[in-house]
């Protein structure tokens, strides 16, 4: 005689599996960096090419709104190259606004308007207005120095030659990044990336 066993539901304990989700979301949160809004936000052109830019030994030069702005890849080429700006402009930098200035996206502002933009907090830096972008005229043409600068800071810290990225709105007028390709060009540098937003080739 066959004896008949009763069925039960099967359960499983979702304890350890909860614990080790939230484990991992807590460390995801708590490693995670906050993406910093671009200084200068610009609508590049569109373009079918996928050449990726370098991650290191760049700077980037943006073009928008009649404003330009200069940035730079690497902690410590940034340190310097505010600490050769400094001396050329005669505006000293302390350890602690040279460690901001490290973090910090593009700036645009004279070099005499520096230590107050490092003195703002992120949110404020991106307001309108505050950065009127730096100047570039043939009276203070202060671009010109930056580039300068961040070439002889780059080689002295990481012993390489320093690539330049042009990232021009698409709206912008061609005068004003013919300027900055002027500059460029003024001190041997014939070799530039022109930065574009990617886009689906036509069928």
């Amino acid at each position: 005689m066959a004896i008949k066993m009763s069925k039960k539901a099967a359960s499983i304990d979702m304890t350890a599996m909860c614990d080790v989700a939230f484990l991992l979301l807590t460390f995801f949160i708590l490693t995670a960096t906050a993406k910093i809004p671009e200084a200068l936000p610009v609508d590049t052109p569109a373009s079918t090419v996928q050449t990726k830019l370098p991650d290191s030994d760049l700077a980037t030069i943006t073009i928008g709104k009649g404003k330009v702005f200069f940035d730079l890849k690497g902690r410590e080429v940034r340190k310097r190259t505010l600490e050769l700006m400094g001396q050329k402009y005669g505006v000293a930098f302390t350890e602690d606004e040279s460690s901001k200035f490290s973090l910090m996206e593009g700036i645009g502002v004279p070099v005499s308007n520096l230590k107050q933009l490092i003195a703002m907090k992120t949110a404020e830096r991106s307001k309108e207005g505050v950065q009127p972008g730096v100047p570039k005229d043939s009276l203070d043409n202060q671009l010109k120095d930056w580039i300068y600068n961040a070439r002889i800071a780059n080689i002295e810290v990481d012993d390489k030659e320093l690539q330049f990225a042009i990232k021009g709105d698409a709206k912008e007028e061609y005068p004003a990044i013919l300027k900055v390709m002027d500059i460029l060009q003024e001190q041997k540098i014939n070799s530039f990336n022109l930065v574009t937003g990617l886009r689906a080739k036509d069928k």
